[in-house]
């Protein structure tokens, strides 16, 4: 029996009509000899009853169980006013079976298809095709579905070209790890799987592309959090003679446009732009959350010539002191003030220092360690307020400390409820150095990647104060996230040997990894920049969703397992031999 409505579809105004459903059965209800069944497909449920009078079904019908796949034929009728579902689409009808197929049975799945299942995530996985039927990931990969879809209107009608880059490209590790192809026409050599589209990308402003975009698969070799995946999908774009504000002006309208189209929902433009070190002097994070106000305030000169001698060694050191006052917090006990002194030093700090300010004078803590005089410069250089917890971290670094400080601000929004969940707050970061400096290989690294363009009126610091050097650089973060990241892009070849010199990769290493790219650029490549979003965590933010697993079909465990089908796997030795491969023991 075909289908000729979906278990979502049928109202009041279908009453009377001879009907078809095809679906899973969700449930099964048998009251005083009258058996109901919700009856789910991807659309909805339907109830749908079994009376005892029909002999030919009814038989049948006491023998379903949970996840049979089932046909059903009968006339749709009104619900009795009592029985009348108000939280199904369908609550208000029902169908009288008059005939029953069925099309498939199942085993007792090993968890119940329910959206709040109790169940681990391993197992989940292990079972996706099952945990897939669950109504909140059903919707989750439909709202990805609307998602890329208006996706590909926005840009399409904004003028871009979706053109389609190379899987099998060349490996040039200068990020996370790449996964690499063996290739059997050419043994002993490889292809890379793509972090980024971002040399094709590049190649494509230089042949005359001037607005590129594509939805995309990359692929990192790196360690995993619940944002990240080994394979993963972006929204990349690149445009020609463009400069920051045409990129970010673009991005701010598909998000407007994406909010009130698809969640009715208006976003205003522009977004606010913060600069990288006002960001992290203020909110000690690279990408804050702004839905709160909860702000740092730096102390160093308040504990210059102080006898306190952490604080001494730091201030000595050329390093800062930076505190949180959190009036909210005045009255935490010893034991939560602690388990915050742990938190601090499984982040990697040295240590948390604390004072409450209660009643107009200081107590607790270090308190009896300072001065009158470093009290008193202490409650003037803090926000005002009534009684406070203050918490203080001291670090050379002063990046370190503002960092411990940041994930102390978050940690303590979330414990004492500050932040409005309904709240939707983007905004840029911009300004980003261009470089930092890796203690362990002793040189540069892109704090980007090698390609982004430095600030004009800051390139001729390149070579004597490359640390001061600001990149044309933006990420867009939403609540807290960094949800998009671009740059407007090196378009010399002499630029780009200059970057390249700076980051201690040699001529010869440059022209293996990246000549291709190095020569179009002395065919006329056009000024140009671009941005990519990470998809699955704008989707995975949108939908409220636990982790990016959750908006993805068939998602990798935490430590890059695929717990389904079971891969990584072993091969065919006779795959590896082909491939001039062999395995070396460790």
């Amino acid at each position: 029996m075909k289908r000729t409505h979906t278990c979502g579809e049928l109202r009041v105004e279908h009453v009377g009509q001879t009907v078809i459903l095809n679906g899973w059965v969700d449930n099964w209800r048998d009251h005083g000899g009258i058996i109901f069944i919700d009856l789910r497909d991807r659309y909805g449920k339907t109830q749908v009853v079994f009376y005892p009078e029909n002999g030919a079904v009814y038989p049948a019908a006491k023998k379903l169980r949970s996840e049979y796949v089932i046909a059903v034929k009968g006339e749709v009728q009104a619900r009795p006013s009592e029985a009348v579902n108000p939280k199904l689409a369908t609550g208000e009808v029902e169908i009288r079976v008059e005939e029953l197929e069925l099309l498939n049975v199942s085993r007792v799945p090993p968890f119940e298809i329910k959206d709040y299942v109790d169940a681990s995530e391993d197992l989940r996985l292990q079972y996706r095709y099952l945990d897939l039927r669950r109504p909140r990931l059903q919707r989750n990969m439909i709202l990805r579905h609307r998602i890329a879809q208006f996706t590909r209107r926005f840009f399409s009608e904004e003028g871009f070209i979706e053109i389609e880059t190379p899987f099998l490209t060349k490996s040039t590790p200068e990020g996370a790890r790449d996964f690499l192809v063996p290739s059997r026409l050419h043994q002993g050599k490889f292809y890379a799987l793509p972090q980024s589209p971002q040399t094709y990308k590049q190649i494509l402003m230089v042949s005359g592309f001037d607005k590129y975009y594509q939805i995309v698969k990359c692929f990192r070799d790196e360690d995993l959090r619940k944002d990240r995946q080994p394979e993963f999908t972006q929204i990349d774009l690149e445009m020609s003679f463009v400069d920051e504000d045409d990129v970010m002006g673009v991005v701010e309208r598909y998000i407007q446009q994406l909010f009130r189209q698809l969640f009715d929902e208006d976003i205003p433009i522009p977004f606010p732009r913060i600069p990288y070190r006002e960001a992290m002097e203020r909110y000690g994070s690279d990408k804050p959350d702004l839905r709160f106000d909860l702000e740092l305030t730096e102390v160093t000169d308040v504990f210059k010539g102080t006898e306190f001698k952490v604080f001494a060694k730091v201030v000595q050191s050329g390093g800062y002191i930076g505190a949180l006052s959190v009036p909210q917090a005045w009255d935490f006990s010893r034991k939560q003030i602690d388990q915050l002194g742990k938190y601090v030093e499984n982040l990697g700090g040295g240590g948390l220092a604390h004072m409450k300010w209660v009643d107009g004078r200081w107590e607790g803590g270090i308190s009896k360690f300072l001065s009158e005089k470093e009290h008193q410069a202490l409650k003037a250089v803090l926000p005002e307020a009534g009684n406070a917890l203050v918490l203080l971290v001291a670090d050379a670094h002063r990046e370190a400390a503002q960092g411990i400080l940041g994930n102390l601000r978050l940690r303590l929004a979330e414990e004492l409820g500050f932040i409005d969940k309904s709240v939707k707050k983007f905004h840029w970061i911009v300004d980003f150095p261009l470089l930092e400096y890796d203690e362990e290989e002793h040189r540069y690294v892109a704090r980007h990647h090698p390609f982004t363009s430095p600030k004009y009126e800051d390139i001729n610091k390149l070579e004597t104060h490359p640390e001061q050097v600001r990149a044309r650089a933006y990420d867009l973060i939403f609540n807290g996230n960094e949800i998009a990241g671009g740059s407007i892009r090196i378009h010399t070849r002499d630029m780009q040997e200059k970057m390249f010199q700076l980051l201690k990769i040699t001529p010869q290493e440059a022209e293996r990894k990246f000549g291709f790219l190095m020569e179009a650029f002395q065919y006329g490549a056009p000024p140009h920049g671009g941005i990519a979003f990470g998809f699955d965590r704008l989707v995975m933010l949108i939908a409220d969703a636990n982790s990016i697993r959750d908006v993805i079909a068939f998602p990798k465990t935490a430590s890059a397992v695929g717990l389904m089908e079971n891969t990584p796997s072993e091969v065919d030795p006779k795959q590896l031999k082909e491939l001039g491969i062999s395995i070396k023991n460790k």
